[in-house]
């Protein structure tokens, strides 16, 4: 026996099965999408480290079993070091440590004022037809004001050390250096990684050299674990955040 609510919530004979999984399967492929452009854009939601940053090493020199004789006592083979030049990274391979100074300070604030005011009156006759008119009917005052103010204020320090390879050498003295240092920890894991071009002559003696110093400068600095995931938004407050019109 068929009931009223039986009626009202079966479904419609007249609806095209195949239209309601179309729609079905169009409003999937649409959380998904939406979900994978947030998801995409949020350089925090990284739970990897980035490829690219791996070390360079520089290739393997054959050794010679019996080395050549130079005809003294200086021989090439062996290896030297410049005068000059002493044990400064100049080659493919060598290390160099980046000091991570950044300390980026940036403040902005603005404000706007008006005021304007204005006053009508007429003082009408106390005699003859309009004296019944008040003297204070025919007054009229009017003023606008308006008062805006705007602060904004953004600070970012990075300290630390990091020790990159030189991955190429140009020409015109300066290289390219890239690498990470990754860092497990109980709750997760942490990395850093930094690539950037360099000058051969910003580096000391030491093999360090300012991140000041350094052009083009990638640095991120993230990680992974439950610690970070505690600190990220979830991923059903960013759909509802990203379809959101308010």
């Amino acid at each position: 026996m068929e009931t009223p609510f039986d009626r009202h919530f079966a479904p419609d004979a007249t609806t095209n099965p195949r239209r309601r999984k179309t729609a079905l399967r169009a409003l999937l492929v649409g959380s998904l999408v939406a979900a994978a452009v947030v998801f995409g854009l949020d350089p925090a939601s990284a739970a990897k480290p980035k490829k690219g940053f791996e070390p360079v090493v520089a290739p393997a020199v054959p050794v010679q079993t019996t080395p050549p004789t130079a005809g003294s006592i200086f021989n090439v083979s062996t290896g030297y070091t410049g005068f000059v030049e002493g044990r400064r990274a100049h080659a493919v391979g060598d290390l160099v440590t980046v000091m991570l100074v950044e300390n980026m300070t940036s403040a902005k604030t603005a404000g706007s004022r008006t005021q304007k005011s204005g006053q009508f009156s007429v003082t009408p006759p106390t005699t003859g037809p309009l004296s019944f008119i008040k003297p204070t009917a025919l007054n009229a005052s009017g003023g606008s004001s308006f008062n805006g103010q705007g602060n904004a204020s953004q600070t970012s320090t990075l300290a630390g050390e990091v020790a990159v390879t030189i991955a190429e050498v140009r020409s015109n003295g300066t290289a390219l250096v890239r690498g990470e240092k990754r860092m497990m920890l109980s709750q997760g894991q942490e990395w850093v990684q930094f690539s950037g071009i360099v000058r051969l002559g910003d580096i000391d003696q030491e093999n360090r050299i300012l991140s000041s110093q350094v052009a083009d400068a990638r640095v991120e600095y993230t990680g992974n674990g439950s610690v970070g995931r505690a600190s990220r938004e979830g991923w059903l407050s960013k759909f509802f955040n990203a379809i959101s019109p308010f």
